[in-house]
């Protein structure tokens, strides 16, 4: 008896391989970068200032603006950034230096006014390297210095949640009541901010220390907030960020760790 089916048409297989072997329908673009993770790879800039860039339309990809989370084809697409072509290749070997900012000098890789900036710091490797974690002039403490984007990213953007500790010196001692609402949340202007920690370190000559742990990183966030509480820092360093501590710097203004450096101490933390 005949196949009630053998005179109806079969539809083809979509997941049969073509002539070539190669599966047939569009390519999967999931394999192509962004392009901000790709520049950040590169050590051509961070994620976050690629998006800036972005935002502000210096980046071009083959001659037309490029979009925020654009996926490019690594070594065929031409990118310029901010007028410059970029040369594709090998990713750069990783570079990781902590440095111990003192107060006077800014948180960037040049300064149009002339000030002295955190690679003045750093006696050589300067190509290329940009600063995570930035304070601003009048702080010191704890910055890395790398042209690792991926590593960038891991420390600064909020889903990880790393936390920094900053010690600040504020004018006369805090009552609990204005301390009690640091510890609730300040309002800013971005919104509410709460720290993850505040302790009273000690009292020096009428003025008090504290230890502030935040893991958010908005510009002079610290200064802001005691402001709001109606404080004023006299003094303000940062002794940590994530695992890296500025006891390791000891007497010196700043130190390159390996990648392998960086991996350990991520594992133990």
């Amino acid at each position: 008896m005949p196949d009630q089916n053998s005179n109806q048409k079969r539809k083809p297989n979509s997941n049969k391989p073509n002539s070539g072997g190669k599966p047939s329908g569009p390519p999967d673009k999931s394999r192509y970068p962004k392009i901000h993770a790709y520049l950040a790879k590169l050590g051509i800039v961070s994620r976050r200032k690629a998006e800036d860039l972005i935002r502000e339309k210096k980046i071009q990809v083959n001659g037309a603006v490029a979009k925020i989370g654009q996926r490019i084809k690594a070594g065929e697409d031409i990118i310029v950034v901010d007028g410059k072509k970029v040369t594709t290749g090998k990713p750069p070997v990783p570079i990781y230096i902590l440095v111990n900012k003192p107060k006077g000098y800014v948180s960037t890789v040049k300064d149009e006014e002339g000030r002295k900036t955190v690679l003045e710091l750093v006696p050589e490797e300067k190509d290329r390297l940009y600063p995570v974690g930035r304070l601003d002039m009048d702080s010191e403490g704890l910055m890395i210095l790398t042209n690792d984007g991926d590593f960038t990213f891991k420390m600064t953007h909020p889903t990880h949640e790393i936390k920094k500790v900053y010690h600040v010196l504020i004018g006369g001692a805090p009552s609990n009541l204005a301390l009690n609402h640091l510890q609730r949340g300040v309002k800013l202007k971005e919104g509410y901010v709460q720290p993850d920690e505040v302790n009273i370190l000690r009292h020096e000559q009428g003025n008090t220390w504290l230890e502030i742990i935040l893991h958010e990183g908005k510009n002079r966030i610290i200064r802001r907030m005691m402001r709001r509480i109606g404080y004023n820092v006299i003094r303000l360093v940062r002794v940590k960020m994530g695992p890296f501590d500025i006891k390791m710097l000891g007497q010196k203004r700043s130190i390159k760790l390996t990648k392998e450096e960086v991996k350990k101490l991520f594992t133990k933390n």
